[in-house]
């Protein structure tokens, strides 16, 4: 099989989808970033000079998952009907895990969205938080699970190794 986003020639195109059949499709990504624990505790107290760094991040993520086919050259821009981002803090690591699901109904995935609405939020995070911790990590991003479309469901093995 070739590469679907090249034409005979080698000039790179937008895969044609118009002959796929429309079906559900979800996608839910993941991430983490770690910090300071003087960092995790001013996330966590709410006392953070720029704001609200987690609500911040939720709103960043979702509008980063919308803007996916402006940042990443042949994305189909889609019709979104559900964007969510959702943290959790692990205390003992001084980690943020993110999440970002993504859902439509329509002829291609979400996984690029999903994907992007993560980054972004741990993105966020750092921004707001850098005055405090320069020496935050961010990483483990990937994509957790897919279903819908041609290939069917899709579960990371990922999940079973933590």
């Amino acid at each position: 099989m070739g590469f679907t986003h090249f034409d005979e020639q080698g000039n790179a195109w937008m895969v044609d989808v118009s002959d796929k059949a429309d079906t559900e499709r979800v996608a839910v990504a993941r991430g983490s970033i770690f910090m300071s624990r003087e960092c995790l505790e001013k996330v966590q107290e709410g006392t953070m000079k720029k704001g609200d760094v987690l609500g911040v991040a939720r709103v960043a993520g979702i509008m980063g998952a919308k803007h996916c086919s402006d940042l990443i050259p042949l994305c189909h821009m889609l019709n979104l009907t559900k964007l969510a981002v959702a943290f959790d803090v692990v205390e003992e690591t001084c980690e943020i895990q993110a999440s970002c699901t993504a859902k439509t109904t329509g002829k291609t995935g979400v996984e690029m969205e999903a994907l992007t609405g993560v980054t972004v939020a741990l993105l966020t995070i750092y921004d707001m938080c850098k005055a405090v911790d320069k020496t935050m990590e961010i990483g483990q991003i990937y994509l957790d699970e897919k279903s819908g479309g041609k290939s069917g469901a899709f579960h990371n093995p990922r999940k079973e190794r933590q």
